[in-house]
C-alpha cells in the first residue's frame, strides 16, 4: 500500500514485539503489548505555521522512532500487516 501523508503526519511501520522475556518465558499473542517503536516509511511536507509558512519535519524516511502507546491511527493492509499514521508531535524520540 502506497501512502503519502499530509502536512505534519508520518507513516510508521511498527517493529515486532518481543516474543520472550529476559528470563526466557514465551509471551502469548494475547499478552503482548502494543508496539511503541517503528520505522518511518513516509513523511508529509511539514507543519503549516500561523504565518502560512511550512516548517519542515525533523524525522525522515528510514528513522526508527518511539511514539506513544495510544498515538496515531492504525491501518491494516490486505495481507494483515499494520501501519500507523502519526503526527510528528506524537513522536517521543528518534532512536540512534
Amino acid at each position: 500500500m502506497k501512502l503519502e501523508p499530509l502536512y505534519d503526519r508520518i507513516v510508521v511501520e511498527p517493529l515486532e514485539a518481543e516474543e520472550k522475556t529476559a528470563g526466557g518465558i514465551l509471551i502469548p499473542d494475547t499478552a503482548k503489548e502494543k508496539p511503541q517503536q517503528g520505522k518511518v516509511l513516509a513523511v508529509g511536507k511539514g507543519k503549516i505555521l500561523d504565518n502560512g509558512q511550512t516548517a519542515p519535519l525533523s524525522v525522515k524516511v528510514g528513522d526508527t522512532v518511539l511514539y506513544g502507546k495510544y498515538s496515531g491511527t492504525e491501518i491494516k493492509d490486505k495481507d494483515g500487516s499494520s501501519i500507523f499514521i502519526v503526527r510528528e508531535d506524537e513522536v517521543l524520540a528518534i532512536v540512534k
